[in-house]
């Protein structure tokens, strides 16, 4: 498993070392013990699936405030997203920035993002199906979200399709 750093503090695009023969292809998405050795603390408390129907179906951004860790591995079963990952740790060096990382079952990668940051993707594909491996129990009282389109971060999405209600009710970041 590589860890290949981005530029937020802590966000990694993870390309897995695949094998392969006959009867197809073999790879191992997760290892405590590679996450170890890279001086990561995930252990996985929940596992979520995402199904979107539709191409450019927008999530996010989604984060849980402190004291929750929700740090999280996403990887895509089928299809492609653009995942969009902002730094709100205050005290972290990379405070405010973002990283784009186009992620596929095609490629077969994944990213880990740090507890403190949110995260948001938009479906390239038809039928893309997303696997969550989060760090922290989902907990309502600490979960938030902020409008995708907030102009403070002025990020450039392809033009969603499907977008929640709850999504679009999110208020501005600042």
């Amino acid at each position: 498993m590589k860890f290949i750093k981005k530029n937020i503090k802590g966000l990694f695009l993870l390309k897995f070392e695949k094998h392969k023969d006959n009867r197809g292809i073999f790879f191992r998405n997760y290892c405590l013990n590679e996450f170890k050795k890279k001086k990561i603390n995930f252990l996985i408390k929940q596992k979520n699936i995402s199904i979107n129907p539709k191409k450019n179906t927008l999530r996010g951004f989604h984060y849980q405030k402190s004291p929750s860790k929700e740090s999280k591995v996403i990887n895509c079963l089928s299809g492609s997203i653009l995942n969009i990952t902002i730094d709100i740790r205050k005290k972290s060096s990379t405070y405010l920035l973002h990283d784009k990382i186009t992620v596929s079952s095609k490629d077969q990668s994944a990213i880990y993002i740090p507890a403190g940051c949110a995260n948001a993707f938009l479906t390239l594909e038809k039928n893309t199906v997303i696997q969550y491996f989060m760090g922290d129990f989902y907990k309502p009282k600490l979960y938030r979200g902020f409008r995708y389109d907030d102009p403070y971060f002025s990020i450039k999405w392809p033009k969603p399709k499907v977008i929640s209600r709850k999504d679009l009710s999110f208020k501005k970041f600042k």
